[in-house]
């Protein structure tokens, strides 16, 4: 069941979260399993089906990352296994980050952590800059062949961040030691 549907709202990587709050706490009274206690044990086994989903439908649409994750999947540009192919151009950059945090394995430089972790926060804010033009105007955009292609963006800028994301790791490690 798609969550944006069981919700009553449109498919949107920026949805009004209030208005998925206020829906979830509609729900889960209704959908709430000690009302049902006297009906059926189908009806009882539905209505536990119905909150679960409930629950994972909020789970996923409050949540950022989720949502973004969950809208690709909703329009096969992502799948478990998938291997992308990153930029070329980006792959470059993360060349240089990965030569710093191997140097950073053999030389604790402070100095060097500090400029690196510097050089990953400014890929970050840009790929989030871009992630959000390209999910606004795909919440915009009513033609389907224009969503597609923001799609397709909005699919390499998560592919980048999930790469930066073990990057980021990596640098958190440094940190705490």
């Amino acid at each position: 069941m798609n969550y944006f549907e069981f919700y009553g709202i449109p498919e949107t990587f920026n949805p009004d979260e209030a208005a998925i709050k206020r829906k979830f706490y509609a729900l889960s009274k209704e959908f709430h399993p000690d009302f049902y206690v006297n009906d059926t044990p189908e009806k009882q086994q539905e209505i536990l089906e119905l909150s679960t989903i409930n629950n994972k439908a909020y789970q996923v649409l409050s949540n950022a990352q989720k949502r973004l994750e969950y809208i690709l999947q909703s329009n096969n540009q992502i799948a478990e296994g998938d291997k992308y192919q990153l930029p070329q151009a980006f792959l470059m950059e993360m060349m240089e980050v990965n030569e710093a945090l191997m140097e950073l394995e053999f030389d604790a430089d402070e100095k060097a952590l500090e400029e690196t972790e510097k050089q990953v926060a400014g890929i970050e804010a840009e790929l989030l800059t871009e992630l959000k033009f390209f999910t606004e105007k795909y919440d915009k955009e009513q033609n389907p062949a224009e969503r597609e292609s923001f799609l397709l963006e909005i699919k390499d800028l998560y592919y980048r961040q999930k790469y930066l994301l073990r990057i980021r790791e990596s640098l958190n490690r440094f940190a705490s030691r």
